[in-house]
């Protein structure tokens, strides 16, 4: 069995040497690079398990290192992680954006170093089982074609990323970077008006796309996606998937497919805010959302009132009312945050 290899790039030649000699006593593989250009070079040249890479470098640092590797198919899903200095934990945030898996703030020990390094490994390991589950859906719209493979193996090279609960993935007017698959958790998209308002025009759960119309339309994105809770996403990058459209029209017909169920639903949610009474409104968005749930009976939603206010198009205020009415109904149960539905049959018929 060939051993794991790791690159470091890292121009600090005490910090290189002794971080290799940590490795080496592990039992892994190293290549080492004094600054990012060679970097770049090892790392596609010979396709390490994960890389472990400065910021501030001369030649390349590691923000250009990430983006040219994360262009190149054969190293985007490579695990990434930064070795940072104190005062540059400021700029993390720019990049796990960008698609680095994790930090290391120096000086670190060998405890700290290993811990990360096997923590990257094992998520990575991970993720080639949420592959298969994530193309389901696609999978059964599509059947058994060329596109398909040709997406799946898309997926399976991109690297996943872990999204903190309420950070925006991108903005409304962003240019077009892809389109977004959720692994795991739940994304949603708002517009907001000018007073600050928002209406959520959608729920992503697992095994769901959004961006779809953006990428389609050749057009920055039309509303804010942000996390409901902590998710795990994959991007398909423009580029790659406009190649795959173009190249299966398969492929394209069902994209354009799940795109006019999206296209429905929001008629749908249009037409309740235009005619529905607010008791209805708010039973149908109960409903929606119980349905994307996967576990069993009562149904627990965990949702907050501001985001039931958006989907159902009404004012806070009004939501606190109507689900204290709904409680005193025996229709849910409130804990907190969360909302279990214990009545899910006079849900449904008030909804009709």
């Amino acid at each position: 069995m060939s051993k794991i290899k790791i690159l470091i790039i890292e121009d600090n030649n005490d910090i290189r040497e002794s971080t290799a000699e940590i490795l080496m006593l592990a039992d892994y593989e190293v290549m080492e690079a004094k600054n990012g250009k060679i970097g770049v070079e090892l790392a596609t040249t010979h396709l390490p398990d994960l890389i472990l890479c400065d910021i501030m470098m001369p030649e390349l640092d590691g923000y250009g290192v990430l983006y040219l590797l994360n262009k190149n198919p054969q190293t985007s899903s490579t695990p990434f992680i930064f070795l940072t200095a104190k005062a540059e934990r400021i700029d993390m945030r720019k990049g796990m954006e960008m698609g680095a898996d994790d930090y290391l703030t120096k000086p670190f020990d060998d405890v700290e170093l290993l811990n990360a390094i096997e923590s990257r490994l094992v998520k990575k390991d991970k993720q080639k089982a949420f592959y298969s589950k994530s193309l389901e859906q696609l999978s059964g719209l599509i059947g058994n074609t060329t596109g398909l493979n040709a997406l799946q193996k898309l997926v399976a090279e991109r690297k996943v990323r872990q999204i903190k609960k309420k950070q925006v993935i991108y903005y409304e007017g962003d240019h077009v970077t892809g389109i977004f698959l959720v692994i795991q958790g739940k994304v949603k998209t708002v517009k907001l008006n000018e007073d600050g308002r928002q209406l959520m025009t959608g729920i992503y759960g697992e095994e769901e796309y959004f961006g779809i119309t953006s990428l389609l339309l050749q057009e920055p994105y039309a509303e804010t996606a942000e996390a409901l809770e902590d998710t795990t996403i994959c991007l398909l990058p423009k580029e790659m998937m406009e190649e795959l459209l173009n190249q299966y029209p398969d492929l394209g017909r069902k994209f354009i497919k799940i795109l006019s169920n999206h296209l429905l639903d929001k008629e749908e949610q249009l037409m309740q805010l235009a005619y529905h009474s607010v008791r209805k409104r708010l039973s149908e968005v109960l409903i929606r959302l119980a349905k994307q749930e996967k576990s069993g009976e009562p149904v627990v939603l965990k949702v907050s009132r501001d985001n039931l206010a958006a989907l159902a198009g009404m004012a806070t205020e009004t939501v606190s009312r109507i689900l204290s009415d709904f409680k005193e109904e025996s229709i849910i149960e409130r804990k907190g945050s969360q909302i279990q539905i214990m009545d899910f049959k006079r849900l449904q018929q008030m909804k009709n």
